[in-house]
């Protein structure tokens, strides 16, 4: 099919084939999964309104990205950033740590793979893809300005060339490829932790996710810090706590975060990371209540982030969680 579009049944197709990334463009401008898909929304109804001005001078899709771009640097003109715990505080103790929540606003938020990521044959765009979604990364974009960030997406990540993007802007290459040197230059000060992608696993990979899923479940704090890097940081989003350090992370579990025990974990992903729904055992003594989006980072056979977004009412059913987990999902789970 053309990429120009003739027709309102035309366009609507057009554009649905561009809806996946675009939401990955504007979620690493954003950080935020629903800001994304509002502003995918509002480029689409932008696009709709002007498409009979469009005179195809340009393809379909640089004119929706052009739309997208727009979009996002008008939301990011108040300086609303999205953040993680690790940005705002220093690392606490867990004898003494206070939990202190902050505004929706401020968090960087997880993203399903699916609603980010298009579906390619080629291995290393894959790659690439999933590794400008990891949490580390569009946390660090958003230490950029607007439209330093949109350089550096549109030319490190989407492969645009600098006279491409010039034009998108509506700035000269000079002043795209200046914007893209500040940009490099910020993130290498940032000093990006590395984790591995989770989709598929290799199988060591595999095996620590295993391992992780036993000792969590079994609470074996003991077993489970074995699987922790020396560093490893746990955090609680809405709540600005964090701490790091295998031996804060085990007391916290054996004390504030005493009530996971027995908690049940549901597999799935999140940027490109492996995660896992979380169950507490629910009060009525039947079945298993959400807790927690956990999203695990992975480096060198160590997890190294535990990242616990605890508003399951926002995350479980934006990445297809179940409810609650009943009797029979025990049976299941036990077979």
């Amino acid at each position: 099919m053309s990429d120009l579009a003739t027709t309102p049944l035309d366009l609507d197709a057009a554009m649905d084939r561009y809806r996946v990334e675009l939401t990955g463009y504007c979620y690493r401008m954003l950080g935020s999964s629903f800001d994304a898909e509002d502003a995918v929304q509002d480029t689409y109804i932008r696009a709709w309104r002007a498409h009979e001005k469009f005179e195809g001078r340009s393809s379909l899709r640089s004119w929706l990205y052009r739309i997208a771009t727009n979009v996002c640097l008008d939301l990011l003109s108040a300086g609303n950033k999205r953040a993680r715990p690790m940005d705002l505080t220093a690392p606490q103790h867990q004898a003494s740590a206070v939990l202190s929540e902050r505004p929706e606003v401020t968090w960087l938020e997880p993203v399903p793979d699916g609603r980010v990521l298009p579906q390619t044959a080629d291995p290393a765009e894959m790659a690439l893809a999933k590794e400008s979604v990891r949490l580390a990364f569009v946390a660090a974009l958003q230490h950029l300005p607007a439209k330093q960030r949109a350089v550096l997406i549109l030319r490190e990540v989407l492969a645009w060339k600098a006279d491409e993007v010039a034009q998108l802007l509506e700035t000269t290459v000079a002043s795209v490829n200046s914007a893209l040197q500040r940009a490099r230059a910020t993130l290498a000060g940032s000093r990006i932790r590395e984790s591995e992608a989770a989709d598929p696993l290799d199988a060591d990979q595999a095996k620590l996710l295993e391992q992780y899923l036993s000792a969590f479940e079994a609470y074996d704090i003991s077993r489970l810090t074995t699987l922790l890097h020396e560093d490893a940081v746990l955090s609680m989003p809405p709540f600005d706590l964090w701490l790091q350090g295998q031996a804060d992370i085990a007391a916290w579990h054996l004390n504030q975060g005493i009530g996971c025990k027995g908690s049940r974990l549901v597999p799935t992903t999140a940027n490109g990371l492996p995660a896992f729904g979380q169950y507490r055992p629910a009060q009525s003594g039947k079945g298993h209540t959400p807790w927690a989006l956990q999203v695990l980072e992975i480096s060198d056979g160590k997890i190294v982030g535990l990242n616990a977004f605890l508003d399951t009412d926002r995350w479980f059913p934006l990445f297809g969680l179940p409810e609650q987990l009943d009797e029979t999902y025990e049976v299941q789970q036990g077979a």
